[in-house]
């Protein structure tokens, strides 16, 4: 049985995906430079605005 790719991420998800700290995480959510939402009292990211995120640093490093 196949498993399917995750649309949407917990933050320890995206803190293993980075290799960043917790706070670093909810810091980026916070300024609004990874965008996430809440269901109930879960916090998740979109795969999208992760790949957004990672887009837009890498480019910037470019510059």
């Amino acid at each position: 049985m196949a498993t399917a790719i995750p649309e949407a991420l917990t933050v320890p998800e995206v803190m293993a995906a980075l290799r960043m700290s917790r706070s670093k995480v909810y810091d980026l959510i916070r300024a609004k430079t990874l965008i996430s939402f809440t269901e109930g009292r879960c916090r998740r990211i979109a795969v999208d605005s992760l790949a957004d995120y990672i887009r837009t640093k890498t480019e910037e490093s470019r510059s």
